[in-house]
């Protein structure tokens, strides 16, 4: 049997800096959340409608120390008690993610700790086995404010996309509807909140991709739609009223809402074919939302497969999925040594051809 673990996970992709700490038994599901903290950074960026990278590296480099202490104080532990470290490699805003595996490395090597190098995508993915025995395969929705896509999640080192995103992540399109809309950031809570008070039917905003087969998505048009609404009535009326904005804010969500559920039905079956109904699963920021997480849910129901969902505090970047990313790697392999780089680009299925194109560091997603 496995021997129980204390891991310490480090968070640091984008403007989230956290740490967590975890027991695990690495390999089997369910671990217990000793302490998790996370320090946002909402106010920097406030004033310009959305993440500045060097802002948000700067933040990090100055907390990601503050919020280890804090954990640690959290959970009644010291370093000493730490068996080893996750931490964030990448994919994301690269330094930030530098700021953390710099962090850790000189952690791991002052105290002679194993380090792993986790994918922050990684992290989302393996989530819902964090907090219910889900066994593998099952299918997984990774949504999120850079991401979007259906895995096919086989293993804990094994994942096959089986679609996603071609443009905007819908968290993005969420922020910048948001922005457009003159309302505060984060974007995705905000638009939630104004939807509640408007009329989804009043604009006549596009479902991207419904035309064609396959689980592809695309926002960006779904985001321009928007856009040249609030134009025309800009032009008409010379400004938007409440009532406008809200019903806006419904229709864009109605519009996402409806896209991925539709999306995910296809990807249920595309699953199905090759393993049965097994269990869908959600995680990410944006499966925060109520409409969403309700949509899906429905649909996991319509197509016989299982639901599972983390709580909200653990869709959102956090610690503790880095910590258990890297209890399921060690049932695995080894950790990494102190070379780990860290990483702006890293596609969970390295088969997959690139949904956004690729470069000279690598596929994107």
């Amino acid at each position: 049997m496995a021997q129980t673990r204390i891991i310490l996970g480090i968070e640091s992709s984008c403007d989230d800096t956290a740490a967590a700490l975890l027991r695990a038994e690495p390999g089997r599901p369910v671990g217990e959340i000793l302490a998790a903290e996370v320090f946002g950074q909402e106010s920097l960026h406030a004033a310009f409608g959305g993440v500045v990278p060097e802002i948000a590296a700067r933040a990090h480099a100055e907390r990601i120390d503050v919020v280890t202490e804090a954990a640690l104080a959290r959970s009644g532990l010291t370093l000493a008690d730490v068996d080893a470290i996750g931490v964030t490699a990448g994919p994301g805003l690269i330094g930030g993610v530098l700021a953390g595996v710099m962090f850790a490395k000189g952690l791991a090597a002052a105290r002679g700790l194993p380090l792993w190098g986790i994918n922050h995508l990684a992290g989302h993915a393996l989530t819902p086995r964090l907090v219910e025995p889900i066994e593998f395969p099952y299918l997984m929705l990774l949504v999120s404010g850079g991401h979007c896509q259906f895995l096919a999640v086989e293993a804990a080192d094994r994942f096959r996309r089986l679609g996603g995103t071609i443009d905007d992540a819908p968290g993005e399109a969420f922020d910048k509807v948001a922005k457009l809309l003159g309302l505060p950031q984060p974007g995705g809570p905000a638009v939630e909140a104004e939807a509640g008070e408007g009329d989804p039917a009043r604009f006549a905003l596009p479902r991207p991709l419904l035309d064609r087969p396959g689980c592809d998505l695309s926002f960006s048009g779904l985001k321009t739609a928007v856009r040249r609404a609030c134009d025309r009535l800009v032009a008409e009326q010379g400004g938007l009223t409440r009532a406008d904005r809200a019903d806006l804010c419904a229709g864009f969500q109605a519009a996402v809402v409806e896209t991925l559920a539709e999306k995910t039905r296809r990807a249920c079956a595309a699953f199905a074919a090759d393993h049965g109904p097994r269990c869908l699963a959600v995680a990410g920021g944006v499966a925060a939302n109520a409409a969403i997480r309700a949509a899906l849910r429905t649909v996991a129901e319509e197509q016989g497969f299982g639901w599972s969902a983390p709580p909200l505090r653990l869709c959102t970047d956090n610690g503790a999925m880095i910590a258990w990313a890297a209890a399921e790697r060690m049932a695995l392999e080894g950790p990494d040594d102190l070379t780990l780089s860290a990483r702006p680009r890293w596609p969970l299925d390295r088969e997959a051809a690139p949904l956004l194109g690729s470069g000279r560091k690598g596929a994107k997603a």
